[in-house]
C-alpha cells in the first residue's frame, strides 16, 4: 500500500519499522520502486540501504562464480582462461531487490548469498550516527592550522564572524569555531576564550577533548575480516592467494615498497612508490592488473590478504570488474596480527638483506622501480630450502609460465647463482 506521507517522509532517516518493511519487501521479491512507494522514500535510498547493510550469509563454494558449473567438463577447476567460463549473475541478488531473503532457490544455490537483517541494519545506523556526533572531527594538523590562522586575527580584536568572512577556506561554521574555542580544542595552540571579545573565561569542563582523530569508516571491513577469509578458504581451498603489505624506513619521506607474495610459488613482487596513501596503493594494484592482464589477474590473484593499514582502505575498489563479476576477493587481517600473513612477513626478511632497517634507502640506491626490480630478481633467483632447493622463479616458470613471462617483461628475471647478491651494495649502481 502506498504511503500518503511519501513526500513529507522523503528526507527523514529510516526507522526500524521502515527497515522491517524493506526486509519484508525483499522476502516477497518486491522491486526497489515498490518498497520506496510503500515507505515514502526514493528508489535510490532503498537501493543504497540494502547494499550498505546487507551481509554475506554464505560464500560461493566455487573458485569463480561460473554459470556453467553444473555441466563443467573440467571438473570445476575454474579459471578466467576457460573458454566455457560464463560469469554468473542473479537478478534478485545483483539488482532488485538486492538480497537473498526469501529466495526459493536458497537451499540449492551454490553462489554467494547476501542477507538483509533490519535489526542489525538499525544498530549499525545508530552506531554510526552516535560516532558522527562525538568528538572534534579534525586531525591534530588541521586543528593547528585553524589555530595558527585565527590567533593573530583574534589578538587584533576581530570577531569570529569577521575572521571567517576573510578566511572562507577554513571550511567551518561560526558556531563550530566557537565550540572549538570554548571547549579547549584549540587551546594547545594559544587560542582560548580569553581571546574572544565578549566571552568570559570559564573553567574547563572535565570532559575535555584531549585527542584529535578523524572518524574512521570501517564499513569496508564488512564481509572481509580474517574470519571471513578463513571461511572462504575452507570453501575454496584451491583459491590462489596473494598477500600484500608495505615496506619502508622513513614514514615521512619514503620510498615505500608495496609488496606482494604469490603464496603458491613463494614469489615476491614489489612496486616502488613515493607516497604511502590509499590512492597510491590502489594505483599499485591497478598496475599489477595491467602487468598481468585481466584474465591472468583473475586467475592468479583470486584472494588478496592484507592488513588494516589506512593505505589499503581503497583496495576493495579492485574487486569488481566492469562486467559485474568479481575479479578477486579482498580480506583484511585482524588488528595487530601481522602473523596472519606471516608468509609475506618472512619474505620481507630477505628484502631486508638488501634494504636494511634504519638506513636511508635512497642513499643505498633504491630510487626507482628499476632498482627495486634488480633487488627482486636477486631475491627470487635464490634457491629456497622450503622449495626443495628451487627458487621462486623456477617454480613460477614451471607451474605458471604466463605469469613468469609477464613479470619477466616487467623487468624481473633469473640471475645466475654465481651472480646473485643479497647485500645493500647491490643497489650502488643506481645511486644518482
Amino acid at each position: 500500500m502506498k504511503c500518503n506521507a511519501s513526500i513529507s517522509n522523503s528526507n527523514t532517516h529510516l526507522t526500524i519499522d521502515e527497515r522491517r518493511i524493506i526486509e519484508t519487501g525483499i522476502r516477497n521479491g518486491s522491486t526497489h520502486t515498490a518498497m520506496a512507494q510503500t515507505i515514502g522514500k526514493s528508489k535510490s535510498a532503498i537501493g543504497k540501504e540494502i547494499k550498505l547493510h546487507r551481509e554475506i550469509k554464505s560464500r560461493s563454494s566455487l573458485p569463480m562464480e561460473c554459470a556453467g558449473y553444473k555441466h563443467c567438463k573440467y571438473h570445476r577447476n575454474c579459471s578466467a582462461n576457460c573458454q566455457d567460463y560464463v560469469p554468473f549473475t542473479c537478478k534478485r541478488r545483483d539488482r532488485s531487490p538486492g538480497a537473498c531473503n526469501g529466495c526459493p532457490d536458497m537451499s540449492k544455490c551454490r553462489f554467494t548469498k547476501y542477507w538483509y537483517n533490519p535489526e542489525k541494519a538499525q544498530n549499525e545506523y545508530r552506531e554510526k550516527l552516535v560516532e558522527c556526533r562525538v568528538g572534534a572531527n579534525l586531525t591534530t594538523s588541521e586543528a593547528k592550522s585553524i589555530a595558527d590562522t585565527i590567533r593573530p586575527e583574534l589578538q587584533k580584536g576581530k570577531s569570529v564572524y569577521q575572521i571567517l568572512q576573510a578566511y572562507p577556506n577554513l571550511g567551518i561554521s561560526e558556531k563550530t569555531l566557537y565550540t572549538y574555542i570554548e571547549d579547549g580544542t584549540l587551546k594547545e595552540w594559544g587560542v582560548d576564550q580569553f581571546l574572544l571579545r565578549r566571552k568570559v573565561g570559564r573553567k574547563m569542563p572535565k570532559a575535555k577533548k584531549s585527542d584529535f582523530k578523524k572518524r574512521e569508516d570501517h564499513s569496508y571491513l564488512q564481509g572481509r575480516t580474517y574470519a571471513d577469509y578463513n571461511e572462504f578458504k575452507s570453501m575454496t581451498p584451491n583459491a590462489m592467494v596473494v598477500q600484500m603489505d608495505t615496506v619502508y624506513n622513513d614514514v615521512s619521506n619514503g620510498p615505500f615498497i608495496q609488496t606482494f607474495k604469490f603464496i603458491q610459488y613463494g614469489f615476491l613482487f614489489g612496486l616502488y612508490h613515493e607516497e604511502k596513501t590509499a590512492e597510491s596503493m590502489l594505483s599499485g594494484l591497478r598496475l599489477l592488473e595491467k602487468i598481468l592482464g585481466d584474465d591472468l589477474f583473475r586467475c592468479q590473484v583470486q584472494v588478496l590478504l592484507t592488513d588494516r593499514g589506512s593505505e589499503f582502505v581503497r583496495c576493495i575498489d579492485i574487486e569488481d570488474g566492469p562486467d559485474g563479476v568479481k575479479k578477486c576477493h579482498v580480506f583484511f587481517c585482524d588488528p595487530m596480527c601481522s602473523g596472519q600473513k606471516g608468509s609475506l612477513e618472512n619474505k620481507h626478511e630477505e628484502l631486508r638483506y638488501i634494504c636494511p632497517k634504519s638506513t636511508d634507502l635512497r642513499a643505498l640506491g633504491l630510487v626507482s622501480q628499476e632498482a627495486l626490480n634488480c633487488a627482486l630478481s636477486n631475491i627470487n633467483s635464490a634457491p629456497q630450502e622450503s622449495l626443495l632447493g628451487k627458487s621462486p622463479l623456477d617454480l613460477l616458470e614451471f607451474f605458471a609460465p604466463d605469469l613468469y613471462d609477464a613479470f619477466k617483461t616487467f623487468g624481473i628475471d633469473h640471475i645466475p647463482f654465481s651472480d646473485i647478491v643479497l647485500k645493500p651494495y647491490l643497489l650502488k649502481q643506481y645511486i644518482k
